[in-house]
């Protein structure tokens, strides 16, 4: 943890900071890591925007070095992994999930559906069988990941799933204190 003095910091990712209600979704968020003894930390993209200046190449730039530092700051992360415009979890918050792994801090998500992701995708897109026994789109002919998995596997396999996001707060506290014990 940064500091045994301090409670342990939370990133908080997701595509929360999309929606109009971000707000009330952050608020939230925060007010159970506090119950839970930690400090959520939510992304920069919010605050950043407001009265600067520069182009959207310099703002674009200013979001992701504020939350890839926010991330190296955190102790663990929470993310939303619901689907985002399509099939997949929003790609931003993959990319932040994978970046905290590659640090090796602890990622607990929410938001994922029960269901596996091939079950998800066959009731929206047309799959079939092919003489294997693999499931594939029939337009292109892609293999749609089975496995039974509820998302990709390179997510399912690294990170915890928890029916909600105070659920996975309270997971991840548990993780935590457990890693501080000697």
């Amino acid at each position: 943890m940064n500091s045994t003095l301090s409670r342990p910091r939370i990133y908080l990712a997701g595509p929360d900071v999309f929606f109009p209600q971000s707000r009330q979704v952050f608020d939230g968020l925060r007010a159970t890591c506090d119950r839970l003894g930690l400090a959520g930390i939510e992304p920069s993209d919010g605050g950043l925007a407001e009265g600067f200046t520069g182009s959207d190449e310099a703002l674009a730039q200013r979001i992701y070095d504020g939350n890839i530092a926010l991330i190296r700051s955190a102790d663990g992360v929470i993310a939303n992994l619901v689907n985002f415009r399509g099939h997949e979890p929003d790609s931003g918050t993959v990319f932040e999930v994978g970046f905290a792994r590659a640090l090796g801090k602890p990622v607990v998500a929410y938001g994922v559906a029960e269901d596996s992701y091939a079950d998800r995708v066959g009731r929206t897109i047309p799959c079939a069988l092919d003489s294997q026994g693999v499931t594939r789109e029939i337009a292109s002919g892609a293999m749609v990941e089975g496995l039974g998995q509820r998302l990709n596997l390179m997510l399912t396999r690294s990170v915890d799933i928890a029916p909600s996001s105070a659920a996975a707060l309270a997971q991840l506290a548990v993780l935590l204190r457990a890693s501080q014990r000697p």
